[in-house]
């Protein structure tokens, strides 16, 4: 009865973490060849990745010790680039679902936050740090590089656009 209890507390990342056991294992019997291959396939991304998931591990870890909610207010007071840049490195640093970023941000905004470096701080966030390792496997760190470059312009374009919009519509909803 008690191996029932436990089967059924399992999630699906452990059922599907055992069907890919079970599939492997079935291959090595089957085709030795195709298992092999994998294998070796296998094999040849984590000698690649491994390096980055260090250097991501320990660029994480520094960030975490290092930025605290009262560093994060100093800076965020600060005037001109300096809080675009920190705004674009806090997009890119933070991790968690979205909506708890939410009331943050809500706060931050009550205390003069533009909306505009709100939105360059979202934008910021599709920079995810832990998927970088196997984006270069897959594309090239050359591409890499140059869409997060791209990506931080376009999001200070975009933050300069909704600052510049949201003045307008302040100016037109004073005006009436």
């Amino acid at each position: 009865m008690k191996f029932k209890n436990k089967i059924k507390q399992l999630s699906g990342s452990w059922y599907f973490l055992l069907t890919v056991i079970l599939v492997y294992a079935l291959f090595s019997i089957l085709n030795k060849e195709l298992y092999l291959s994998s294998i070796g396939f296998f094999n040849q991304i984590i000698y690649k990745i491994i390096p980055i998931f260090i250097l991501v591990f320990i660029l994480m870890t520094l960030s975490n010790y290092f930025i605290t909610p009262k560093v994060v207010i100093k800076h965020l007071k600060d005037k001109g680039i300096k809080k675009w840049f920190f705004v674009i490195v806090g997009g890119i640093l933070s991790s968690g679902p979205i909506y708890m970023w939410y009331p943050l941000l809500a706060d931050l905004k009550k205390k003069g936050l533009s909306y505009g470096l709100i939105a360059c701080f979202l934008y910021n966030r599709a920079i995810k740090i832990p998927l970088l390792p196997l984006m270069i496997v897959y594309f090239s760190w050359q591409y890499i590089f140059v869409l997060i470059i791209v990506m931080i312009f376009v999001s200070i374009v975009q933050g300069i656009l909704i600052n510049k919009l949201m003045e307008v519509k302040n100016e037109n909803s004073n005006s009436v």
